[in-house]
């Protein structure tokens, strides 16, 4: 027997909602794949049971039915009664009511990426950008806008300047959206400090979006050389120019740890022929894992029962419970 006691909760598109209240023509969230989804309630039963178990994750903790599948998150769906020490596919609860953003790839995607791993800030919900030069923050502004949808502005400021000692005018463009801040995280590994990003491979998706990548990261940490048709960008990250060296065929010597390392990238180096076109998420993934810590069974005292809710779903037969996917009655 599957279901939910009555008080558990259930992510539905409204916020979080007791089992007990959950009625057709409902929207519940689901996770497919690595993103999330929306699914109609079409029915809803209730039965009485005896028995259930808390299943116990390193996330939260849910209450179901001890037949009630789980979806693994490599395994397949998994019984909850026996569910201990597995991993379970799950997202984060808070974050379903944000804004999802449809990414659009191309040389403006690029361009937005390359400049934030250069310039940018990458807060908790937020991606900002500020610099002196107005022609390079009105670039980043049209090419975060185009490849998000978002809509970015510049905002005059004044920096603080340390060799002249006084305030000099600035621009900035700040946008706030956790989900952006989210997904410029995941393009550079997790970390989004200038120190420990990782270089953003989903820029090699084709060259139009890697050339937009160069000339974004070249407006912020670079300069064009005047007797050569080269640029050189600056970084005292080793390990992403190294990456990126070898990405366009040029060697690259770092300066000893803590100091700033030069690249040198020519206007030729297409030729080469050591640019290898690559395929990764350029949307957010949103699932992550559960790991099962206990699974802990509960007995009904006296005579009253338990109260187990059951759906059906369309289209998808999954749902969220406290973040973690499980499956609608069939």
């Amino acid at each position: 027997m599957a279901g939910l006691p009555s008080k558990q909760l259930v992510n539905t598109a409204g916020g979080r909602v007791q089992a007990r209240n959950v009625a057709p023509g409902h929207t519940l969230w689901a996770l497919d794949g690595d993103r999330t989804v929306k699914t109609a309630v079409v029915w809803v039963t209730a039965v009485k049971a005896r028995d259930v178990v808390d299943v116990v994750t390193d996330r939260l903790t849910i209450t179901v039915a001890p037949d009630q599948l789980l979806a693994g998150a490599e395994s397949g769906w998994i019984r909850a009664g026996d569910a201990m020490g597995a991993v379970l596919a799950w997202t984060p609860a808070r974050k379903l009511c944000r804004k999802r953003l449809s990414i659009r790839p191309g040389y403006e995607l690029g361009y937005w990426v390359g400049a934030t791993c250069a310039d940018g800030t990458v807060g908790s919900n937020y991606v900002s950008l500020v610099v002196n030069d107005e022609g390079f923050a009105s670039r980043y502004a049209s090419s975060l806008t185009v490849a998000t949808g978002l809509p970015a502005r510049l905002e005059p400021v004044t920096r603080p300047s340390g060799f002249l000692r006084r305030d000099l005018p600035g621009f900035r463009v700040r946008v706030v959206s956790s989900y952006l801040a989210d997904l410029m995280r995941q393009y550079v590994g997790g970390d989004a400090h200038h120190m420990r990003q990782g270089f953003p491979r989903v820029v090699l998706r084709d060259l139009e979006t890697f050339n937009g990548f160069l000339d974004g990261y070249a407006d912020g940490d670079g300069y064009r050389l005047k007797r050569w048709q080269a640029r050189t960008i600056a970084s005292a990250n080793v390990p992403f120019l190294a990456e990126l060296a070898v990405i366009i065929g040029a060697r690259f010597t770092p300066l000893p740890r803590g100091k700033v390392s030069q690249l040198l990238i020519t206007d030729q180096w297409e030729r080469r022929g050591t640019f290898v076109p690559e395929t990764h998420p350029i949307h957010l993934v949103e699932s992550g894992t559960a790991e099962v810590r206990a699974v802990l069974p509960r007995t009904a005292t006296g005579a009253k029962p338990f109260t187990l809710y059951s759906f059906g779903l369309e289209p998808y037969p999954s749902f969220l419970v406290n973040g973690h996917s499980v499956r609608a009655a069939g």
